[in-house]
This record gives C-alpha cells, structure tokens and sequence, in this order.
C-alpha cells in the first residue's frame, strides 16, 4: 500500500473516531448519563470499535422499529453497542451500556409498573450488583446472578422489615440477619428462604432462643432465656410428647416462670413472626425481545426477532418439555410437542422463546450418531427365567418390610438404629404364618438390615411408602440388566425405571453397616450431595433348596430415570488404565457405558450450579475419604436436545432453520424458559443438581501423538443438553485386597494411572479430573 493511500485510511478512521466520540458525548446528555472518566469510557468504546471489525463502525442511531420499539443510541452493524436506549411497546425500558446486542456492563431496567433495577448486566441478566426496587415498595440491594439474589446483599421490605446476609438463587441461605418491624430479630443459618440451623432469635421483650432451627422453629438442642438470667436448657419441638428439658431460675427471682411452658414459644411468641415472601417479577430484562434490522443503506431486509442475550428467534415458538417438566403444574394436562401454550411468570402470560444462535458457516456434526428411538434396558423376568423365584422372594420380603408399621417420626436416630446387630430374620413358608402371606415360590428367610434407618432415609427423600412398594412389588415384574457389572454383581430394574436393586458382597454389606452412621448424617446436611441414594439392605436365604444360599442386595434410586432418552453414559474415575470401552465406534450407542479416555466432551454448567456443583464434589469426596472409600465415579448421562432426523447431533449455533427438528418432538428449553425456571421457587422441584438439568457440553479432541490424554483440547463447537449425573459405587474400601492390587500394578504401570490407590491420593486425583471436564459456562 503506497503513502499517500495510508494516509488517508488513517485521516479516515481519525474522523470517524472524532465523529463517534461526539456522537457519544451528545448521547450521554439525552440519556442524562454522567461519564465521570472521559478517557477510560473513550478507550472502552475504542476497544468495542475494534470488536465491530476493521470495516464495522460505531455511529449513532435514532429511529422507531417497525415494530413499535424505539431505540437511540449507539450501533454496530446489526445490534445495538455502546451507550444505548430502548423502549418497549409494554412500557420497559433499559438504558445504559450495550456489548453486540446484548445488555453489558451498568444500566437500567425500568418496568411499566413502576419497578426499577440499576446496576449491572451480564449477557442480558441482571447479573453482578445492582439494587432492584419492587412495585410494593420492597428494595433489595446486592449481588446478583442470572437474575438472581446470589450473594450478600440486604433487603428492605415495605411492611418494615428487613434482612441483611447471604443469598442463594433468589431465596436467603448461609448466614443473615432478619428484623422484624417490632424490634423481634434473628441471626443465624438460613436454608431455602427459611430459618434452618443454628442461630439466635432475640424478641423485643428481652427474652432470647439460643439453638438449633427447623422451618422457621426451634428443633433440637436450644436454651432459652429471660432478661432476669433465668434459663431453660432442652430439646425443642413442635410436638409436646418430644419436647423435653430442664428450668434453672435466677438468683434475684426464683419464682419467676413457674408457670411458663415451652409450647408458649411456638404459639405465642413466634405466632406474628412471618417472613416477607419475596415480589414475583411479571417478566425479566432477558426474556425481552429486540427488534433488529440490517444497517446497510438501501437494504431492505424483515426484521428478526432477537432477545436481549443476543440469540435470534426465528418466530416460531416451541412448546416446553411434553411433560411440563419445567412449568411444575400437577394439574395441569401434558403439553404434547405439536401444542403452544404460553408460560406463567408471576401471573403474566409470556412468550416461549425458541432459543437459537447467529453462526457464520455451515452446519457442523460430531461423526457419531444417536439413536433416534429409545429402548428399555434389560430382560424382563419372566416365569421360566432363572431368578424367577427369587425376584418373587424379594418383592414379597419389600412388601412385609414396608408395610409393617414403624416408628414415625423424628429424624434424629439414636445410636443403637445403627447398630449392625440391628437386623431382623422373618421365615416365609409356602403355606403362610402368623405375619406372612401364603405363596407359591419356595420357603425362604427374609433379611432386613437397620429396618429403622432405611425408613427415615426414605423419608428423607421424600419417598412415598405406596408408591416405593408399588413400583418395586406391583404387577410388573422386574427386568435383569444384560450382564453383571464388574464386580460380579447382578443388577435389576423395576418397570417404572424408578429403582435399582444390585446384588451385593458379604464384604460390602460390612462397608455399607459400618460407615451409615456417618452416611446418614453426611445425606441429611446436604440435600444436594451427588451421592448414591439407598433405600434398604436385605437378605434373601433360600431354605427350600438344596443349596442354601444368600443373596444380599440394596435398593437405589435410578440416576437415569427420566422421559428423556439418555444418549450418552459415562463412568468417570480419573484414572486411564484400562479406562476406555472395549466396543468399536460402530457399535457404540445409548446403552455403554463410556469411560475417561472415551470422552470427548467437557461440560459447562451455568455460573451458580458449577459453583454449587464444585461445593458439592469437595463434600461428598472428603466424606468418602473419610471411610476410607475409593474405586467410586462419576457417571453421567447425556440428553442431545437437537439432532437431526439421520439422528446427527447440531451444535448449537447450526441450526439455521427448524425445519428437521420440528416433528422431532424433542423437549426445548430457551433462555427465557430458563428464566423462567429460576424465577419460580416451586418450579425448582423439578431440577436439581445433577438431575435434568441444562447445560452445554463443549466438544474436545485429543492429540494424536499423545495416547493417554485425559482431556481433550477444545474445539469450540457446543452442544444444548440435558444432565444427569452422580457419585456411584461407594461401598468399596481400600482393603487388603486393593492394596495387593496397587502394589502388584504398580510395578507394571505407572501408579498414578491405575485405579486402586489409597483414598486421600484417589480423592484428590478424582476431583482434579472432574474439575477439568466440568467447567463455568462462559457468554
């Protein structure tokens, strides 16, 4: 390029520079935004030309869009960028910074009912720090994420009262303080948006409860005092008949509270004690649709729908999952993937969104395929079929075991439950007893293990005693997973999907029994632990046989039972000897299971799941390190949410049309579904961690010359999914047999690569590799 060409491609972008900056400044006074940083804010909207592209330029835009909106402010080629402002027909408006489209950096987002939220955006989500103030008068100022309270930040409601302390996806949880407009106050642990742990509750009156909580009242160990010094020390509940502790009075009056009763702490002083609900949003700042249009003059082009995260719809709305997965509705009819219904947030209808990305290029696929239609696993058995007999000696030992009446009751168990001791025999003649039914198998003796603690694990997961007896000991029968696990263990589903029964060891039968205590407390502090989760121990003895022998086996919940077709399973140790499937690519489909050296993937969980996900993983492994547990893994399961009719997997990104994928009926989840999932608290029953939750997962290739790479490189070619995933095979101790077999392989191979090692070494390599594969999603 010659000298003279140079130089005025340089006078050139010298003016549009000049020209833009003023253009700026002009803005900044329509929008009576104050830049109190001129150069910072002239280098920040420098670097945001340069993001544009060489031949993209940022310039000012005043115009009313087809459509009704308006918009002024700041462009680049097709999306707003830079200090900007729109209005919406409906009366929202958002003004302050813009990134390509998407709401980036401060702003303001302000209602047509009066509510305003100032602070900052991220990818079109309130989602940093900002304060929001509700029609009601409530204010809440503080850290958010994904529209979300997350964090620490204080709110003031309009009756009076306020809270100051930690938040967690729109509900309080750690540590805070909440004062009620009288003066009462409490400080301590919240969980869910209720009080829940240990904290102080102080009343205007003087009086004070130190101790243990439990929905918002006292449960368990707690003292209460009176401002005169005189004490009453005890367990706290709800139920009289549990309620028990001892009265000291005071020196200066010990005849005070004679009368007292602690019931009157439940009925009286705690009665007005309520906490404010929080205010539902009608709709959130990125379920908002922008109207776009090409900016290259004398261009005549349909505007597209696009939200404010950036994503274009191409206006057609997809329903949500067929079985209302994401509306938590029992009442309301299953959508059906032909039908449109709108969803609900806070009482307003708003739009489903079919969320679509923008990519240049052409439609890209992985080379492996998945299956198109779903088949059940496993070989029903059936009379005739070896375990016959003994599948009808274990659905008649379930239903005595849980239909005899126990205990209700109270969480806290006392030591003996778990005492390994505490197991009982029942004797089942073909002809029937005094606690038996008559049946036609073989006499047999049944087994139940610590009957008491698998009772409050049930309860404790929420597992309804008809349906759990019902599924397992219905009319179907049970089905036999094609060949026994490693380990020599036989593996059974029932019909519903809903539970596993895996025949078990002597050896960890004794593992289970002696680490349940501490499995029983480590499942009731977290709710979210990834964990296995067991529902009873039982022993079947065949005494009409021959041959008597005893199979022990355990109850489990299903990782993978769900309407969605799992079309990719993967068992995950962070080891790689030995780690890699046997079966060729071609015969690779939704039922193998994938080892670490088959993975081709690193998954991308939203900001607040991979945090809490991380959280959860360093629990549960100091748990197991603990007893002494290693071999365990982490399996994961797959959902492909696009494919196409051949049944290639789309990324994300590729898909241009909807043309293959609409009589798909596959379940769709948008952004603004999402939105609207996380608004909702009573919606989250149906998405938890590791269970039917969205993400991306992220394709990865491995370098040719390295055969042992544990993780691939990124390729940058994502992919929409559904996830499930936990930690399985927990009953395996670092015994003598382990350490024979560490010892002996350790002379073959390297002894980082294999498996058995000791469980502080196996802790920290397994959460090293899990750590790499899962990931922060990123915008």
């Amino acid at each position: 390029m010659s000298k003279e060409s140079s130089s005025s491609v340089y006078k050139a972008w010298e003016a549009t520079v000049r020209k833009t900056q003023a253009a700026r400044k002009r803005a900044n006074s329509i929008f009576g935004i104050s830049v109190d940083h001129a150069d910072e804010d002239d280098h920040d909207h420098s670097s945001d030309e340069s993001d544009c592209g060489p031949e993209e330029m940022i310039y000012n835009a005043d115009r009313i869009l087809p459509n009704g909106d308006y918009y002024t402010g700041f462009w680049c080629e097709n999306f707003p960028h830079g200090q900007g402002k729109y209005l919406w027909t409906d009366g929202c408006m958002y003004v302050g910074e813009w990134f390509k489209g998407k709401t980036m950096g401060k702003g303001r987002f302000s209602w047509p009912s009066g509510a305003t939220y100032e602070g900052e955006f991220k990818s079109g989500y309130m989602d940093g720090n900002g304060t929001y103030t509700g029609t009601n008068g409530d204010t809440y100022k503080g850290q958010w994420v994904m529209n979300l309270k997350h964090g620490h930040g204080t709110k003031h409601y309009s009756n009076g009262d306020w809270y100051e302390g930690e938040w967690r996806r729109g509900l309080q949880e750690g540590h805070g303080r909440y004062q009620w407009k009288d003066g009462d106050n409490y400080t301590g642990e919240w969980k869910n948006g209720v009080i829940c742990g240990k904290g102080s509750f102080i009343w205007s009156s003087g009086n004070r409860y130190d101790g243990n909580w439990e929905d918002s009242v006292p449960k368990g160990n707690g003292t209460f005092k009176w401002p005169d010094e005189s004490l009453y020390v005890g367990n706290w509940s709800k139920d009289p008949s549990e309620q028990n502790g001892t009265y000291y009075p005071s020196q200066s009056s010990p005849d005070a509270n004679l009368e007292w009763n602690p019931q009157d702490v439940y009925n009286v002083d705690l009665k007005d004690c309520k906490i404010c609900p929080g205010e539902k949003v009608s709709i959130l700042p990125s379920q908002k649709k922008l109207a776009v249009w090409r900016s290259a003059k004398g261009e005549s082009v349909k505007p597209r729908r696009m939200s404010v995260d950036g994503r274009v719809s191409v206006g057609l709305d997809r329903p949500l999952d067929r079985l209302q997965m994401w509306d938590g509705g029992d009442h309301d009819p299953p959508c059906n993937a032909g039908d449109h219904r709108p969803s609900t947030v806070g009482g307003e209808l708003v739009e489903d969104l079919m969320d679509l990305h923008v990519e240049d290029g052409s439609q890209r696929g992985l080379a492996m395929k998945v299956s198109k239609t779903a088949r059940r696993q496993g070989e029903t058995i059936s009379k005739g079929h070896k375990n016959y007999e003994l599948m009808l000696n274990l659905q008649l030992g379930i239903r005595h075991s849980v239909g005899r009446p126990g205990p209700s009751g109270s969480l806290d168990l006392k030591p003996s439950a778990f005492d390994p001791r505490e197991k009982y025999w029942t004797r089942f003649p073909p002809e029937g007893s005094k606690y038996t039914p008559p049946h036609q198998s073989c006499e047999f003796k049944w087994k139940d293990y610590c009957p008491l603690v698998f009772r409050t694990l049930r309860k404790l997961f929420k597992v309804d005693a008809a349906d759990y007896m019902l599924s397992i000991c219905g009319n179907d029968a049970l089905r036999e997973l094609s060949s026994p696990g490693k380990s020599g263990s036989f593996f059974y589903l029932t019909n519903d999907d809903r539970y596993m029964i895996k025949t078990m060891k002597k050896a960890e039968v004794k593992v289970l029994m002696r680490m349940l205590s501490a499995y029983y407390n480590h499942v009731r502090a977290y709710e979210n632990t990834l964990v296995t989760k067991f529902y009873g121990l039982h022993c079947v003895k065949l005494t009409g046989q021959p041959i008597q022998k005893k199979v022990r086996f355990i109850i489990m919940g299903n990782l993978f039972c769900s309407e969605y077709t799992i079309h990719r399973r993967f068992d995950l140790k962070g080891s790689s000897l030995g780690r890699t499937t046997d079966k060729p690519l071609t015969e690779i489909d939704e039922m193998t299971i994938l080892k670490d050296l088959d993975l081709n993937f690193i998954f991308r969980l939203q900001k607040s799941w991979f945090q809490e996900f991380c959280r959860q993983i360093d629990r549960d492994c100091e748990f197991l390190e603990q007893e002494r547990i290693m071999d365990y893994s982490l399996l994961v399961g797959l959902h492909f949410r696009n494919t196409s009719a051949a049944g290639d997997l789309i990324p994300s990104g590729a898909l241009t049309s909807t043309a293959e994928n609409e009589s798909d009926g596959t379940p769709r989840l948008s952004r603004a579904d999402m939105d609207q999932l996380l608004l909702d608290p009573s919606r989250w029953a149906s998405i938890k961690l590791g269970l039917n939750m969205p993400a991306r997962v992220e394709k990865t290739q491995r370098k040719s010359d390295c055969e042992f790479q544990l993780v691939g490189d990124p390729t940058g070619e994502f992919y929409e999914v559904i996830m499930f995933f936990g930690i399985i095979d927990i009953l395996q101790d670092y015994d003598i047999s382990k350490k024979l077999e560490h010892a002996y392989k350790s002379i073959q191979y390297d002894a980082t690569s294999i498996s058995a090692v000791d469980p502080r070494q196996y802790s920290r390599r397994f959460r090293d590799f899990i750590y790499k594969v899962f990931a922060e999603e990123t915008t």
